[in-house]
């Protein structure tokens, strides 16, 4: 059988002396592994790098064999991060959630597009550490684990959100949860009206969506957040709470 598609660079490793099994997330077959011939030649490494957006064709007898691969860049979004490492950083934990969280051949074009908007914001935006936490929420819910952000679990107003809870994932606002404040997760404004993001709500932001993903999603592969993920939130950290 055979497939082409666009796909996201994920990783790489080595096999042999000259060949290299690339892990793409592509938009129609989900998270998927290939076998590239001469993937360790200098310019195949440039074009397999983490990030870099490629068309890819796949080829292989049954769809559980690991297949022939070959990939033509299309937008190497990997170099023009190099020269700022908190992007870089956001690009290398992504990468990270992804491969961990996201099951082999399962199609998830949701995942896909909302990793395309990060890459676009990782590229140019300004308030990108904003559209990253965002995107962890996004990858949440994509996953079946989404947070309810947009009102008081314990009186439905929808002004003042000031907690999240960690049984939960529903809001709380600050006169509901003030009895309790010790046992809930902090709330960044950003994260449900629109407004600028500082350093240490993106912080904030990140505890938060740590302690859902770990709880969720690592813990129960028996998986630790990965050391990419840890190395981000230290770019933000003595801004916000110690992470849990």
């Amino acid at each position: 059988m055979e497939w082409s598609d666009a796909g996201f660079v994920l990783g790489g490793r080595r096999h042999g002396e000259h060949a290299l099994i690339a892990e793409l997330l592509t938009r129609e077959n989900g998270r998927c592994f290939g076998l590239v011939r001469g993937g360790q030649s200098p310019r195949l490494r440039a074009v397999l790098q983490p990030g870099n957006l490629v068309a890819a064709t796949w080829r292989g007898r049954l769809p559980e064999h690991l297949g022939l691969m070959t990939c033509e860049l299309v937008r190497g979004y990997a170099a023009r991060l190099l020269d700022d490492a908190s992007r870089l950083a956001a690009l290398g934990a992504a990468v990270s959630l992804l491969t961990l969280s996201l099951p082999e051949r399962e199609p998830h074009p949701d995942v896909f597009a909302g990793f395309m908007s990060l890459i676009d914001a990782l590229d140019s935006a300004p308030d990108w550490a904003a559209h990253y936490v965002h995107w962890e929420c996004a990858l949440l819910a994509a996953l079946g684990f989404g947070l309810d952000l947009s009102r008081c679990a314990a009186t439905g107003v929808t002004t003042d959100l000031a907690y999240v809870s960690p049984r939960t994932g529903r809001a709380v606002s600050r006169a509901a949860g003030r009895p309790y404040h010790a046992k809930l997760l902090p709330l960044p404004a950003f994260l449900w009206r629109d407004r600028p993001a500082g350093r240490e709500e993106i912080g904030a932001g990140l505890r938060m969506t740590q302690y859902f993903l770990v709880r969720h999603v690592l813990e129960p592969q028996g998986r630790a957040l990965p050391a990419a993920r840890a190395r981000l939130a230290a770019c933000f950290w003595d801004a916000a709470a110690p992470a849990n």
